[in-house]
């Protein structure tokens, strides 16, 4: 079956930086579009970032300029380089497949990556 497994999230200050990673197996990972999703405490599950097979991205407008979205199809493994970072990009962040069309995300969720920015 399908897993997403996420890492990388942990407690950093106001202004650092994270690398989260999803690891993808079950599936032909260089055939779907991948994004980005998180929830913070309360609220929904919001997009944060997608990238289609052919590399190309889109991003929320809150993490626009400081969150980069990539791939490598070698190592089934997706990415997101989070750079300054704000006490509100505290949430658990889930990687997922998305639809090459709409990019909504289809599939099944990982446990997730709790990213806490905090002084």
């Amino acid at each position: 079956q399908v897993q997403l497994v996420e890492s990388g999230g942990g407690l950093v200050q106001p202004g650092g930086s994270l690398r989260l990673s999803c690891a993808a197996s079950g599936l032909i990972f260089s055939r779907y579009a991948m994004g980005w999703y998180r929830q913070a405490s309360g609220q929904q599950r919001e997009m944060v970032a997608t990238i289609t097979t052919g590399g190309s991205t889109n991003y929320a407008d809150f993490v626009k300029d400081r969150f980069t979205i990539s791939r490598d199809n070698a190592k089934n493994t997706l990415y997101l380089q989070m750079n300054s970072l704000k006490p509100e990009d505290t949430a658990v962040y889930y990687c997922i497949r998305v639809s090459a069309y709409n990019h909504v995300p289809f599939g099944e969720w990982g446990q997730g990556t709790q990213v806490t920015v905090s002084s």
